[in-house]
């Protein structure tokens, strides 16, 4: 994943000072999506650990978040 960031880094860096050929373009648009697919899943799944405790130690949990552990389990 490191390697793809650097690419991705590469490539935008490249795209400001040169310019892109069509095949960048399309690789770098390609990398960024997958990047952002497993970042968005990482993250969900990170929001899906939490809870959320109020000072005197009661679940004030969003009534959205618990929905969407829910759904999450039951796949």
């Amino acid at each position: 994943m490191k390697s793809e960031l650097n690419r991705i880094n590469e490539l935008a860096k490249k795209a400001k000072t040169e310019g892109l050929t069509d095949k960048e373009k399309i690789e770098q648009k390609e990398l960024r999506g997958q990047y952002l697919k497993r970042f968005r899943s990482a993250f969900e799944k990170h929001l899906h650990g939490l809870t959320v405790v109020d000072e005197l130690g009661n679940d004030v949990t969003p009534e959205k978040l618990k929905k969407s552990k829910k759904r999450r389990h039951k796949h």
